[in-house]
């Protein structure tokens, strides 16, 4: 095989990289889940603190310092290469679960979410960018899914296990012995296994349809494209709720007289279908359009979280969890591929980049906004406001998006 033909973009072409990419993305997805079941257990049982708002802090910490490690990954990505970025961000991943086994305050695992944000804004940001780059514009949808897929399912088992090992054996250490093991695996691949993906940009830039490049990216994608700035806000809000079910879920459920086992299995069964439909729904979104999927999406998701609130059994639970998983994966995987369908290749690792910054900004605001709602009033209404507003946000899709050139796949 001639080396011009090697950096042809394409699953087919590709699939050996694809895939390892997609296993060391699980790897990432689970250092998330390590916090995900027992984190606001910790802090009631550990360090005495009460206060929803002082409990949410380790979700703004984290929200903040991954919303600009995806700038920045997407923006040096385009300077340094992809590579050095996802080794770089499990760098950071190595100290996490050590600091929250030996954690001896709440300043430390505030200090372990701010290891954790780089760490995901770095890892995950390089290994959608390199996924999009080997994937080409024909699998971009399907591609996402699988990204998402395994790291979102990743958060699923690993928040189940937590809960399942913190049940069994204590809060701490066993839980994080997991993450011990992950972010070791981890960097090891990265270093030796993966290799950088700049040639498909070049390539795919040579026969690209998008002729012009933009000029003010981050003006471009927060404000001023229209399509791009209806996927941005919709990003941030589905972020939002996560940063509010993050939070308010595990307390909610335990006040509901869940047991811990009960309420790891209600959380994971969030990430669970958020992550296993996601190949699905991206792959849907190739053939449907993404503005389609989009709203839809954003409306399951909000419908879902008015619901919440008026459960009391754990089925119930488990149900509406299930719901509000397949309202995300309608749209996480969706909006990266349209954020690709839309911008210039070489433009693209800094447009995902921007995006990100929003989307998982969402984090940050959804966890302050919903532990002060949560202090002042009640957690019930934090869940509510929450899906008020994602229903605002599927609206919103629907009036501003056009409907771009749908769907995206062209028959041959």
């Amino acid at each position: 095989m001639t080396s011009h033909h090697t950096n042809v973009p394409g699953l087919k072409n590709n699939w050996k990289q694809f895939s390892l990419l997609v296993l060391i993305n699980a790897f990432v997805g689970g250092m998330v889940g390590l916090e995900r079941t027992i984190l606001p257990e910790i802090a009631e049982t550990d360090f005495g603190i009460a206060a929803r708002s002082a409990i949410f802090s380790f979700i703004v910490v984290f929200g903040i310092t991954k919303a600009a490690s995806n700038y920045f990954a997407g923006r040096f990505a385009q300077r340094f290469g992809r590579k050095k970025m996802l080794v770089a961000g499990w760098l950071f991943g190595i100290p996490v679960p050590f600091i929250l086994m030996f954690a001896p305050d709440w300043n430390w695992i505030i200090v372990a979410n701010l290891f954790l944000g780089i760490n995901q804004g770095l890892a995950w940001s390089a290994n959608v960018i390199m996924k999009i780059d080997l994937a080409g514009e024909k699998d971009r949808g399907l591609a996402m899914g699988l990204n998402e897929f395994s790291g979102y399912l990743a958060v699923a088992i690993v928040a189940f296990l937590t809960g399942w090992i913190a049940a069994e054996f204590g809060l701490r250490p066993y839980p994080f012995y997991l993450g011990i093991v992950m972010a070791v695996l981890g960097l090891l691949m990265s270093v030796f296994l993966i290799r950088d993906t700049a040639p498909f940009v070049d390539f795919e830039s040579m026969n690209s349809d998008h002729s012009i490049k933009k000029k003010h990216l981050f003006r471009e994608v927060s404000f001023r494209d229209r399509n791009l700035q209806a996927v941005s806000q919709a990003g941030m809000m589905t972020n939002f709720k996560d940063g509010m079910a993050w939070g308010a879920f595990p307390i909610f459920l335990a006040a509901a007289g869940l047991t811990l086992t009960q309420i790891g299995v209600v959380v994971a069964i969030y990430p669970a279908f958020w992550g296993m439909l996601q190949v699905t729904t991206g792959k849907i979104s190739d053939y449907t359009g993404r503005k389609k999927m989009l709203w839809a999406g954003m409306l399951v998701q909000g419908l879902s979280l008015l619901l919440f609130p008026f459960l009391e059994h754990f089925y119930g639970f488990i149900l509406v969890a299930a719901l509000l998983g397949t309202g995300t994966a309608m749209v996480y995987p969706t909006f990266l591929a349209a954020v690709a369908d839309l911008t210039h290749p070489q433009d693209r690792a800094e447009s995902i980049g921007i995006f990100r910054l929003w989307r998982d900004g969402g984090y940050a605001v959804g966890a302050i906004f919903s532990g002060i709602i949560a202090d002042f009033f009640d957690l019930n209404l934090a869940i509510t406001l929450t899906g008020v507003l994602v229903l605002f946000s599927a609206i919103w899709i629907m009036v501003r998006m056009n409907r771009l050139n749908e769907p995206v796949l062209k028959t041959d």
